[in-house]
């Protein structure tokens, strides 16, 4: 029988009367905007949103703060975050993914490139970077101003971090500017209106650059390689291979692939080779492997004549017989632009030379090729000879790899 309406009791379940240990496991669940908002509640949870341990969390999350770094500040978590929020609370949505980055893109270099680490500058200060946007009257992304408040580029040295690439009679070595250099390197010509550069090589001058404005038919903060259209009346009309979309993406990406061993280390640079773990075959004991990569510095689209390299990988099993040491002696290569037209290349040697292989050994060599579409491909085959038996002949396949320009665009200037 249901109770009358003057016997129902209303009771109200308050946060306040909860214990103290429940109500910090749920104040242990809510992100630091939330947190700080609970200290304008009410007394009691003003005093729980205070608790120190509470703040270790978002301290490890958004500023990578260690236990060791805790304990040499001499601090306690809420002061650690609200301190480091000060300065760089506008960066905190990109803050400890390009940390990250840099911390291991630091441990990397410390370990296969540690020359290049005393090419690093230190941090920038908010002012300075506030003094280079009245400069160039131009805004800053903040995940740019971000990165280099945790270093300030490299000094114009070689190897450049943003990686090498070198032929016979081409090298080419990009650093990562620092921001004053960067700023005197700013563009308001007509074809680079509002653009920024990020990267330079000595060698070359190339740079890659970045986009402060929607202007000419780039986007805002896009990431790009410049070169002159040939064909345009007008001077000063460009063509851009993208690169990035903003300068987070840009630079994590980078960093991710040289840490992962994305790109070979060579004489202790990074090489911007990309391989296609697919792009591998096996003949006998000899295994071919190929990296390759876009030149944007000798490349046009307008005439259309797009350049490439690749640097291919020849080994025998170091389980093969000592009998089985043979030597390069020939080369065939089938070439495919994106048309369908074939060319038929087959010559002495490669680059020159005629390498022997044996059990355990490598050979690497470079070359180039181009092409007068986006994209083309490769494959073939070596012809070696037996050392122990001169008679004795076979093919050794070369896999099909893939070449594809990246995606550009013509400036509208």
């Amino acid at each position: 029988m249901a109770a009358p309406p003057d016997a129902e009791v209303s009771s109200t379940l308050s946060l306040e009367l909860l214990p103290t240990d429940p109500l910090l496991l749920i104040l242990s669940f809510l992100d630091y905007r939330d947190l700080v908002s609970c200290c304008y509640l009410n007394r009691r949870l003003n005093q729980l949103s205070r608790h120190d341990p509470l703040w270790k969390r978002h301290c490890k999350k958004y500023w990578l703060f260690s236990e060791e770094e805790k304990a040499r500040r001499n601090q306690g978590w809420r002061d650690i975050f609200i301190s480091t929020y000060s300065d760089l609370g506008r960066y905190i949505q990109y803050y400890a993914t390009l940390k990250k980055a840099w911390d291991d893109l630091e441990q990397y270099l410390g370990q296969w490139c540690p020359r290049m680490i005393s090419s690093l500058k230190e941090s920038v200060r908010e002012e300075d970077l506030d003094a280079v946007e009245a400069q160039i009257r131009c805004k800053l992304p903040d995940d740019y101003r971000c990165s280099f408040r945790i270093h300030n580029g490299q000094k114009l040295v070689v190897p450049g971090l943003m990686g090498s690439m070198a032929l016979s009679n081409h090298y080419r070595s990009e650093d990562l500017l620092d921001i004053d250099t960067a700023a005197g390197g700013f563009q308001q010509r007509l074809g680079l209106k509002q653009c920024l550069p990020l990267t330079f090589c000595i060698h070359t001058g190339l740079s890659q650059y970045m986009a402060l404005e929607s202007v000419e038919g780039r986007n805002k903060y896009e990431i790009f390689y410049q070169c002159p259209d040939q064909m345009a009346l007008n001077p000063s009309a460009i063509v851009m291979f993208i690169t990035g979309t903003s300068y987070l993406e840009w630079f994590t990406s980078y960093v991710n692939k040289v840490v992962t061993g994305g790109y070979p280390i060579i004489r202790d640079q990074i090489f911007r080779y990309v391989h296609d773990k697919d792009c591998v075959a096996t003949t006998e004991d000899i295994t071919v492997s190929v990296s390759t990569s876009f030149l944007p510095e000798l490349s046009s689209v307008h005439p259309p004549h797009y350049f490439f390299t690749y640097r291919i990988r020849i080994e025998m099993s170091k389980d093969a017989l000592p009998e089985n040491i043979c030597q390069l002696e020939s080369r065939y290569w089938r070439i495919t632009n994106a048309k369908g037209d074939v060319e038929e290349v087959q010559g002495p040697g490669v680059v020159g030379e005629f390498p022997v292989i044996s059990p355990g050994k490598v050979y690497e060599y470079t070359s180039c090729t181009t092409f007068s579409t986006t994209s083309g491909y490769m494959e073939g085959y070596y012809t070696f000879h037996c050392l122990s038996n001169k008679d004795r002949f076979f093919n050794v396949t070369i896999p099909r790899f893939h070449m594809v320009c990246p995606a550009f665009k013509v400036s509208t200037a």
